[in-house]
C-alpha cells in the first residue's frame, strides 16, 4: 500500500504519544504518510492483502501477465468506487462489495480478473476493529475470486467528512482471443437469461438502515461472479453479452444494453425470478423490483439455440441455481426500448431509471 506523500492534511507532529497497539480508533496521523501510516498498513493490510508486489513496498505494482495472454487476447480494465450505507449489511460488506463488484465488472466483458488496486478514504474516529473486518472480509472475497491484490493507498479525512469509510478499486484483467463479449452485440432472436433472483441486495441494505418497518431475513446476494461466467462461456461459447443489474436494477441495466444494440428486448413478468419476500418489501414500500439494486446477479444474453445449455451451465454453480430465461431480443421498431409481458396479458415499456431510488446502495 502506498504511503508516501499521501496526506494533504495532518494534526498531529512528526511522533503520537499514543503506540500504535494502543490505538482503537482511526486518527487523522494514519493518513499523515508516517510512522501510523506504516503501521496501519503493516498490521492491517499487508496481513490480509498478500501479494508479492504489495509486501515489495514500492508506490507501484510489478506484475506478470498469464503466458498465454503474452501470445494475444486483450487487457481489460474497470474502475469503481463504493460508498453503501450501512458499510456491513445481511450477507456482504463493504469490503465483499468492493472486490466482488470489480470482479464482476472485469467478468462481463468476457475477461479473466487477475488483480485489483484498492485505495481508502477512512474518516477520523473509525474504529480499528471495524477497519480490519473490512479488510478480512476483501480477502475471503479476493480469494474466492482468484484475484490479487496488488496495490493501494490509505487517506484519512477529519471526522465528519466522511461516513466511515469509501472504498475505490481498480481490476485489471485479460481477454482471451476471439472473445467478444460487450453491450452493443445483442441481435434479434437472441435469449435473454438472468443468473438468479432480483432485488436482493437493494432490499437487503434497505431493511439494515431500519427503513422497512418489518423484520426479515433478506440477505444481499453480493457475490463474485467470475467463475459462473467462465462456465457460462465453456459451455454456451457464442455469449454475445454479460452485464450485472447494479444500480438501476435489470430494467435500467436491459434499456442500457437495447441503446447500445439498437434492438428491442421484450422480456416476461411472469418468469423473472423474485423472492417473496422482496415482493412483498417492494410492494409495502411502492417499489418496482425491476429497478431494485443487485449485486450478485448477471444477465447473459445468446443465441437461442444455446439458451438451454447456458441455463443448465448456471444451474450447476451456487449463483446461478435460480437462473430463468426471461426474453428474447427484437429488432428495434420505432426505438430501441424494453417491454414487459405482464402476468395480467398485457404489455408495457419498461423505461430507464430516472434519479435516485435506494441512494448509497453500493
Amino acid at each position: 500500500m502506498s504511503n508516501k506523500n499521501n496526506s494533504s492534511l495532518t494534526f498531529e507532529g512528526p511522533s503520537c504519544p499514543v503506540p500504535y497497539q494502543h490505538q482503537k480508533k482511526i486518527i487523522m496521523g494514519h493518513g499523515s504518510g508516517g510512522r501510523l501510516t506504516h503501521e496501519l498498513v503493516k498490521n492491517i493490510f499487508l496481513p490480509h492483502f498478500t501479494s508479492q508486489a504489495l509486501a515489495a513496498g514500492n508506490d507501484f505494482a510489478s506484475v506478470n501477465l498469464p503466458a498465454d495472454a503474452m501470445l494475444a487476447g486483450s487487457l481489460t480494465i474497470s474502475t469503481d468506487a463504493h460508498i453503501v450505507h450501512p458499510i456491513f449489511f445481511p450477507g456482504g460488506d463493504i469490503g465483499r462489495l468492493a472486490i466482488a463488484g470489480t470482479v464482476n465488472d472485469i467478468s462481463m466483458s468476457g475477461g479473466k480478473p487477475l488483480y485489483i488496486t484498492v485505495s481508502f478514504i477512512i474518516e477520523e474516529g473509525m474504529t480499528i476493529e471495524m477497519l480490519e473486518r473490512i479488510a478480512n472480509s476483501m480477502k475471503i472475497t479476493a480469494e474466492e475470486a482468484g484475484v490479487k491484490i496488488i496495490a493501494g493507498d490509505t487517506k484519512v479525512a477529519e471526522r465528519g467528512k466522511a461516513d466511515k469509510i469509501f472504498i475505490s478499486t481498480t481490476g485489471i484483467g485479460w481477454i482471451p482471443p476471439n472473445r467478444v463479449i460487450n453491450g452493443q452485440s445483442a441481435q434479434p432472436g437472441d435469449a435473454v437469461l438472468i443468473s438468479g433472483t432480483i432485488g436482493d441486495h437493494g432490499i437487503a441494505v434497505l431493511a439494515e438502515r431500519g427503513k422497512l418497518g418489518f423484520q426479515t431475513k433478506i440477505k444481499s446476494d453480493v457475490a463474485p461472479l467470475n467463475n459462473l461466467v467462465e462456465i457460462i462461456i465453456f459451455k454456451a461459447p457464442s455469449v454475445h453479452v454479460l452485464r450485472d443489474p447494479t444500480r438501476g436494477g435489470l430494467a435500467t441495466t436491459l434499456n442500457e444494453i437495447a441503446t447500445q444494440s439498437k434492438v428491442t428486448i421484450t422480456i416476461n413478468e411472469k418468469d423473472i425470478p423474485i423472492k417473496k419476500e422482496v415482493q412483498a418489501a417492494c410492494e409495502m414500500l411502492g417499489f418496482d423490483p425491476l429497478y431494485v439494486a443487485n449485486e450478485g446477479k448477471l444477465i447473459a444474453i445468446l443465441p437461442l439455440e444455446q439458451a438451454e445449455i447456458a441455463l443448465h451451465a448456471m444451474h450447476s454453480h451456487p449463483y446461478g441455481r435460480d437462473a430463468k430465461i426471461i426474453g428474447y431480443v427484437e429488432k428495434a421498431d420505432e426505438r430501441e426500448r424494453v417491454l414487459l409481458k405482464t402476468i395480467i396479458g398485457g404489455t408495457r415499456i419498461v423505461d430507464t431509471l430516472a434519479g435516485e431510488m435506494l441512494p448509497r446502495i453500493c
